[in-house]
């Protein structure tokens, strides 16, 4: 045996998730087509596709596009409810504005 070369042992390469993938369109998707629908559908698959990934042994590979197809969903969600304050909030202040114009009469 020669001692300055160690072999290695190269692992079987494992088949990308589906869901993975279905992750990381549904997070593209929510970001450009299909706000809502896509951001739900990226985190459950992307979830899904993270469990089975994460498994011991691992059933499939693709574990970075299920975790960019959750950070995707999240940052979009986020977005939805930063959006949902700032309408609320322009409803609030022109409520008020009218109200004081009102009260200027």
């Amino acid at each position: 045996m020669n001692e300055n070369n160690p072999q290695v042992r190269l692992a079987a390469a494992l088949p990308t998730s589906t869901l993975a993938i279905v992750s990381m369109i549904a997070g593209v998707l929510g970001f450009t087509i299909f706000p809502v629908i896509a951001t739900i559908v990226a985190l459950a698959t992307g979830y899904a596709a993270r469990k089975e990934t994460r498994a011991v042994p691992p059933l499939a590979g693709g574990d970075g596009l299920a975790t960019a197809g959750i950070i995707m969903g999240w940052v979009q969600v986020g977005l939805t409810v930063i959006s949902i304050c700032c309408v609320a909030a322009y409803f609030v202040f022109g409520a008020g504005v009218v109200g004081w114009l009102a009260t200027q009469q």
